[in-house]
């Protein structure tokens, strides 16, 4: 290789090692660019761009041709380059929405009431004047509903006109409904199941339209105005509308499937309650009418209670889906008003025992929440109540009712529910109780027929364990409340305990030497009661003692009340005789077998161990 020929190479050698400087002073340049337009624009976090490599390239200076010919550029450290990152655009801002909107929705709301009014005045009133020809009344209606639900399906395709377009429909289909109702009521052209059938025909079409058009709005607009308007076409509340709007609720429970509607489900289940309400108030109970409204009634309950548990699992609101459910089992809860009594016990009867058979399996029922136990735990408890205070009179409701809290008690004592509703049921019982068995009989003897004294002597001694029960069940719950329920378990036993010695002294013994004999096995058992609390006391530790040692000390103190405000003034012969050796002896022997024991247990806790 000649001369000039190293000499150019040694030139174009120079020359790329003068453009690689430039290009890497231009990549820092560019990089710092970067960064100052980055802190001017604020931009989402993001991983930060690979920046391009430019290598720094190392000139070298071949000393011969043999070195130039094998030269090679080293490999870059980064064989991926990331394409250069821009600034990311603001985001377009949103138009905020038109506060005017309410604006139209309570127009149309009025226009529908209007328009709704104006349809029972052309089939009521016109009729009652004789304006128009029936079948032009009728046939003006029909056409009225049909092109108010035309124009609305019409309004509903253009911009902006979905909330016209549901005040619409929702006015031609509640028009239609009514005229319906007119032709069966009011002309009698069709029968009663024609006329309850063409109503679930029409119903069911125009919420079909609100489930079509998702508005849970179109459904409202079709049902609530029915309600209010229902009876001015049938001239009051009757057992034809009374199915009419059974119907429509049954006929709107398809259109809430997968359905998160809760006003809807309250308007359905008021559709098929509110009518029947009114029955239960202004039926007489002789009018022949009775079985029709209670059969409506169970299957308005029937219909609330399979409507909540369908609808519970996609239900967001499931506390109040079941509040509502337990509203639509009002009129069964209240059948009492024109039943007879079997049949109202048998309604609440039947409604207690599906209620508690659906909380025993509701953890295994999609979205039966606690809370929704609860509350149907309640109701259950509500229904079992009444169908008790209707089916029985007094000396038999009594003991159930003292039975059913006792065994509630136990067995729900877990549940705080449970337990109130043991309290109820006790507190029902009791006051039943005390309706034959009142304090007057204790002072005075009182001869009553075998039946009734035969459920006294039962229902003292159920009251007397679902006393205990009730107390056992509040245990662990709060100090207070439990001596406060030992307390009242005292009281209630002595009273129970007395009564039911006095009537069994009655019954057997005659309302003298009975009564008398009733009293002195009342104290008897009264002191009796106190050796065994002290008995008790004096196995705890003398921490525990304090309580016991204090209801003994009470018990002593009421027993000797007895002893000398009463018996010794009441009591003849050798009953007071009897009674006050009796009582001295259990004292005497309660006092010296307390400090015998109450020395061995000192004497047992000084002992070294």
């Amino acid at each position: 290789m000649t001369e000039p020929d190293q000499a150019v190479i040694s030139r174009l050698s120079a020359d790329f090692a003068t453009m690689a400087s430039y290009l890497a002073r231009a990549s820092t340049d560019l990089r710092e660019l970067q960064r100052i337009m980055a802190e001017r624009t604020p931009q989402p976090a993001a991983a930060a761009p690979t920046p391009y490599y430019y290598p720094q390239y190392q000139p070298q200076y071949p000393q011969c041709a043999a070195q130039s010919a094998t030269y090679q550029q080293p490999a870059p450290a980064h064989t991926a380059q990331a394409q250069p990152v821009g600034p990311v655009p603001a985001p377009r801002p949103q138009p905020a929405p038109n506060s005017d909107g309410w604006i139209g929705k309570v127009l149309a709301v009025a226009g529908v009431a209007v328009t709704l009014v104006g349809v029972v005045l052309l089939l009521v009133l016109a009729a009652q004047a004789g304006i128009l020809r029936p079948e032009f009344r009728v046939a003006a209606g029909a056409v009225l509903a049909g092109v108010l639900v035309g124009v609305g399906w019409w309004l509903n395709t253009r911009p902006g006109g979905r909330v016209g377009a549901i005040a619409l429909a929702a006015t031609g289909i509640a028009a239609a409904y009514m005229d319906v109702i007119a032709i069966t009521t009011i002309y009698g052209w069709v029968t009663a199941p024609v006329g309850l059938v063409l109503a679930a025909i029409v119903a069911g079409g125009g919420l079909t339209l609100a489930r079509r058009w998702d508005s849970e709005h179109l459904g409202l607009l079709v049902l609530v105005p029915l309600i209010g308007l229902g009876p001015m076409v049938t001239d009051g509340i009757t057992l034809l509308l009374v199915g009419f709007m059974l119907a429509l609720s049954a006929a709107t429970l398809p259109v809430q499937l997968g359905k998160d509607w809760t006003g809807l489900h309250a308007a359905r289940v008021a559709a098929a309650t509110l009518p029947l309400l009114v029955a239960l108030a202004v039926v007489p109970r002789d009018s022949g009418h009775a079985a029709w409204v209670a059969g409506a009634c169970g299957i308005a309950a029937a219909l609330a209670i399979v409507s909540a548990l369908i609808l519970l699992p996609r239900s967001s609101r499931p506390v109040a889906t079941a509040l509502l459910a337990a509203a639509g089992t009002l009129p069964v809860l209240a059948v009492s008003a024109v039943a007879g009594r079997a049949t109202s016990a048998l309604s609440a009867g039947v409604l207690a025992a599906v209620l508690l058979a659906i909380v025993l399996v509701g953890d295994r029922l999609p979205n039966v929440t606690g809370a929704v136990r609860q509350i149907w735990s309640a109701l259950s408890a509500v229904a079992a109540l009444i169908a008790v205070a209707v089916a029985f009179d007094g000396p038999v409701a009594a003991p159930l009712l003292l039975a059913m809290a006792a065994v509630v008690a136990v067995a729900g004592r877990s549940s705080t529910v449970a337990r109130w509703c043991a309290m109820g049921f006790g507190v029902a019982g009791a006051c039943y109780y005390l309706g034959y068995a009142p304090p007057s009989m204790l002072t005075t003897a009182t001869s009553v027929t075998t039946p009734v004294a035969v459920s006294t002597l039962i229902a003292s001694l159920l009251l007397v364990a679902c006393a205990v029960a009730m107390t056992w069940s509040w245990i662990g719950k709060a100090d207070d409340v439990i001596r406060l329920g030992w307390t009242a378990v005292a009281l209630i036993g002595m009273y129970a305990i007395t009564m039911f010695t006095v009537t069994a002294g009655v019954l057997f013994g005659g309302e003298v030497y009975g009564f008398f004999a009733g009293h002195v096995a009342a104290t008897i058992c009264w002191i009796g009661l106190a050796a065994g609390v002290f008995r008790y006391a004096a196995k705890l530790s003398r921490e525990e003692r304090s309580v016991p040692i204090g209801a003994g000390m009470a018990l002593v103190a009421a027993a000797m009340a007895k002893l000398f405000l009463f018996d010794l003034g009441t009591l003849d012969g050798i009953f007071r005789v009897v009674v006050f050796i009796v009582v001295g002896l259990v004292l005497l022997g309660m006092g010296a077998g307390y400090a015998r024991l109450l020395a061995q247990q000192d004497q047992q806790e000084q002992q070294p161990v």
